[in-house]
């Protein structure tokens, strides 16, 4: 029987409690914890985390390259100061070694300190860091918060879902048997979602899913997926850390005050979206640690 995967959630602020704390991914721990093999045993081992205060190297982040753990999934909800160089070297290393890597930000320059990171760091653009190459995408989209400016992509309200669409040959991170079409088809919406893009000349990388905003109809990358290869593990770009949070599953678990956009509550009247939901999240986990998804 083989050993569970070990997974760190970790995100790139102190437990600050109004904020992204990792208290607030709680429904996605839960669910990646319980997953079970065919013989009922837990498939992963997940320790959640929020970082130690900037302006230091994080205990854990800076050594994860020495650790036991197969898969990092980092929510960058920082203003800019969230990893220490010697963090960003370790995790650098610990990719390199082959572990599985994801990472997740969200609107303007929300997370910005993944810039840092090499490899998948630079499949996310921000406003006034590593923007977006394409410079036909530099326009505000979502129209309701107007002091975020672009990235921010408007896929929904938060407690709503939106359809995505993969993007040539179907990853295995889409694949769902028991889905019409074997695909996933839906993720939690977002009112404003931040940009990822394949970096040019890296050839282990891809866009594989893309949304279409509500307010524009632009077509926006949700995903970018790094096959594993001689030089690192697998990796995972994704658009925002709104798909895994609690309040974008069930926004009866409350949000920061900070948070000013009414939720919608379509994603709960949605059972084969919150399944497809699930079914992302189940394959991410798997497809990092190297088991089949």
């Amino acid at each position: 029987m083989a050993s569970p995967i070990r997974i760190l959630l970790q995100t790139t602020i102190p437990p600050i409690a109004d904020d992204w704390h990792i208290g607030r991914f709680s429904l996605l721990r839960d669910h990646v914890a319980g997953l079970t093999g065919p013989d009922g045993a837990p498939l992963c081992h997940v320790t959640a985390r929020d970082r130690t205060g900037p302006g230091s190297p994080d205990p854990v982040l800076s050594t994860i390259d020495a650790s036991d753990y197969d898969a990092l999934w980092l929510f960058a909800v920082d203003t800019g100061d969230g990893l220490d160089p010697a963090d960003c070297a370790a995790i650098d290393r610990f990719w390199r070694r082959g572990g599985g890597l994801m990472v997740t930000r969200d609107h303007m320059d929300l997370g910005c300190s993944v810039c840092t990171l090499g490899g998948v760091g630079s499949a996310h653009f921000f406003h006034s860091h590593n923007p977006d190459p394409d410079g036909t995408r530099h326009v505000p989209d979502d129209r309701e918060t107007g002091y975020i400016l672009w990235p921010n992509y408007h896929s929904g309200a938060n407690g709503d879902f939106q359809e995505i669409a993969p993007l040539g040959e179907p990853h295995a991170l889409l694949r769902d048997p028991d889905a019409p079409g074997g695909l996933i088809r839906y993720l939690p919406a977002h009112p404003h979602e931040g940009a990822v893009g394949a970096p040019p000349g890296d050839p282990t990388a891809r866009v594989i899913t893309t949304g279409t905003s509500r307010t524009t109809g632009r077509t926006f990358n949700i995903a970018v997926a790094f096959e594993r290869s001689a030089g690192h593990g697998p990796a995972l770009a994704q658009s925002t850390f709104h798909h895994f949070a609690d309040y974008n599953w069930d926004p009866a678990t409350g949000c920061p005050s900070f948070v000013s956009e009414a939720p919608g509550d379509g994603l709960r009247h949605a059972p084969e979206a919150q399944r497809a939901i699930r079914r992302y999240a189940a394959n991410l986990a798997l497809w990092l640690g190297g088991r089949p998804a």
